[in-house]
């Protein structure tokens, strides 16, 4: 059986974190799409299992966490009827936690946006911390009873509510709502006001849409199984943590962390295969 070699797969792997969908990763290493896929697959498992390793024992003192949208297979309205309410067709969320000041993302959870992922999403991200810390999400009311179950009264936690308006504009359709304000809601222990925010979070979301294709909105790449989805998340997040230097930081926001004492490079990531 043919293997790729080190440098292949390097060079696949390059193309897929810097936003190429699978037809374009196959036309630009000639590596096929199935081989792609497995490689995906096998290394975003290994990623996954790396960082749930070694993203524990953080000193994080400040959180942020959002949800992104996206779909497997076809858009809710376009699943059909017989695999309505399936898990892996229609709607799909990203769950994601991000530290203000390392711009770390700690944790995330790719599942569906009910009280059940919450609860799963905050224990996960409790277990990862060693101090208190403030926490700043959305409105979103999942969250209210997650994060009491998950972290009791040691957090200073705060919701940032936004309010929306209708889109303007003749492309209305694909224009996202005008926001006409927030509200901060204090929910837990004594948030400092000038650090509710979700705005790394917010901006997170848009990295994920930029790197990953299967983010891209109105896009035909979007994944077709929500496994595969899931294995991509896991090697975006191993590039961003360990390889990708911050604009702002000059280094990863794993060595920023201390999770990392080095950038890492593609082939120390593809490495974890063996």
């Amino acid at each position: 059986m043919n293997k790729l070699s080190r440098e292949k797969q390097v060079a696949v792997v390059a193309a897929l974190v810097e936003g190429n969908s699978m037809r374009a990763v196959q036309r630009l290493t000639g590596v096929a799409q199935n081989t792609v896929v497995k490689l995906l697959v096998d290394l975003g498992r290994a990623c996954a299992k790396y960082q749930d390793e070694h993203l524990r024992g953080l000193t994080c003192t400040q959180i942020q966490c959002d949800e992104i949208w996206s779909f497997c297979y076809a858009k809710e309205k376009n699943v059909p009827d017989n695999l309505k309410g399936k898990w892996g067709y229609g709607d799909v969320w990203t769950w994601v936690a991000v530290c203000a000041d390392t711009k770390l993302v700690p944790c995330w959870l790719v599942s569906s946006r009910d009280a059940g992922a919450a609860y799963h999403f905050m224990h996960d991200l409790k277990s990862r911390l060693i101090n208190r810390v403030q926490l700043t999400t959305d409105g979103h009311k999942a969250y209210l009873s997650a994060v009491e179950d998950a972290f009791g009264s040691e957090i200073d936690y705060a919701m940032l509510v936004k309010m929306f308006g209708a889109p303007t504009g003749v492309e209305h359709h694909y224009s996202p709502p005008v926001c006409t304000g927030c509200t901060t809601l204090r929910v837990s222990g004594n948030p400092d006001p000038q650090h509710v925010s979700t705005s790394y979070a917010e901006r997170q979301n848009l990295t994920m849409r930029m790197q990953m294709r299967r983010f891209t909105r109105l896009t035909n790449a979007f994944s077709k199984k929500v496994v595969n989805l899931e294995h991509a998340v896991a090697l975006h997040y191993m590039h961003y943590n360990f390889c990708r230097i911050h604009q702002s930081l000059r280094v990863t926001p794993a060595m920023e962390a201390g999770v990392a004492d080095h950038v890492w490079d593609l082939a120390e990531i593809v490495a974890l295969l063996d």
